[in-house]
């Protein structure tokens, strides 16, 4: 059997059994550990130290029940403490296993729109530690380009909008460090149901991002044909005053800017002001997004949280956009009229 590390996920759900990310640094695709190891004699002992680990939340050592091996597990630990999944290594008593490679855990709360981070994922990101921050808003994910998305980004947005409990999407992308070194980076996620402490059921996304590599190192996917809408609009030179966005339909909610974020607009998790619709125009927003799911265009005005508490009224151009087949989105175009700034 090969020693190198496995990298194993335990996120849960539909699918409970945990299945393997990679083998060292070569992705596989969420599967068995069974057919990884193989007929050997160590399976019951890795399933059982993951079991282990996943309870305590914490590393563990064992030996094999032959007694002739060890089992080494690390767990990867998401941003609250549950665990996403663990580096597992079996191998001689008088060997040492290689090195890990970097992993990091994170998850979306889908209900609440917010995307949490763990340590070990903004290490990852290569982000100074006085600069940490866990927990940020789902549109973030996509924001400062830290993330550089090959042709599955569609696919990726589709789960977000249209997320179903046991929904999977993997994929390989580039990571933009902090410190100017791009990485090669294959995550792996799970849309799981979790019971929040007041009793509702929140829709979560599990994953785990596994640094697998220089970013040359990894040939980049071919483009789909036809070139998806949101890669053509990505291409088309930004306008200066206009700034473009997605938008989720159903729940008018920011999935991720086109063009650098409009100025003064509440929409990060930790400005001052959550980011909102004027309540006195909530009607005119459901009926911009009615207009726009019958006609496929829609246009209008609405006043947006900014961020210094106050509301910026706002021009709203939206056209309709295909994530998937099945999937579609408000391609949102917004300017700032003349005096847009209001109490």
């Amino acid at each position: 059997m090969a020693t190198d590390w496995l990298l194993v996920e335990t996120f849960g759900g539909v699918r409970r059994e945990p299945t393997v990310l990679a083998v060292g640094s070569h992705p596989k695709n969420m599967v068995s550990i069974r057919s990884v190891l193989g007929r050997g004699p160590f399976l019951p002992d890795v399933l059982g130290v993951v079991a282990r680990v996943v309870e305590g939340r914490a590393a563990i050592e064992a030996r094999t029940t032959t007694g002739k091996r060890r089992v080494m597990a690390h767990p990867l630990l998401a941003y609250g403490g549950l665990v996403h999944g663990a580096h597992v290594w079996v191998g001689p008593l008088d060997e040492d296993p290689p090195a890990r490679d970097p992993a990091g855990a994170w998850h979306i709360n889908l209900t609440r729109h917010v995307s949490s981070r763990s340590d070990d994922l903004l290490q990852l990101y290569g982000t100074r530690p006085d600069r940490w921050r866990n927990e940020h808003d789902l549109a973030e994910l996509f924001a400062y380009q830290r993330l550089q998305t090959n042709s599955d980004e569609a696919k990726a947005l589709a789960l977000i909008v249209n997320a179903k409990a046991g929904a999977e999407h993997l994929a390989t992308w580039t990571v933009n460090r902090d410190d100017g070194v791009r990485r090669a980076v294959h995550f792996a996620c799970r849309c799981v149901e979790v019971e929040a402490p007041n009793g509702r059921v929140e829709l979560i996304v599990r994953g785990i991002t596994h640094d697998i590599g220089p970013a040359d190192s990894v040939p980049a996917a071919p483009p789909p044909i036809p070139v998806l809408l949101a890669q053509q609009v990505l291409a088309a030179e930004a306008t200066p005053g206009r700034w473009r966005a997605i938008v989720d339909l159903r729940t008018m909610r920011l999935l991720k800017w086109l063009d650098d974020p409009m100025p003064g607009v509440a929409w990060t998790l930790d400005a001052p002001h959550r980011p909102a619709i004027h309540r006195d125009d909530l009607r005119s927003a459901v009926g911009l997004s009615n207009d726009l799911a019958s006609r496929g265009r829609a246009e209008g005005v609405l006043r947006l949280r900014s961020e210094d508490g106050g509301w910026m009224k706002v021009s709203v151009s939206a056209a309709l956009m295909a994530l998937d087949q099945h999937t579609t989105a408000a391609l949102v175009t917004l300017t700032a009229p003349e005096g847009g700034k209001v109490d």
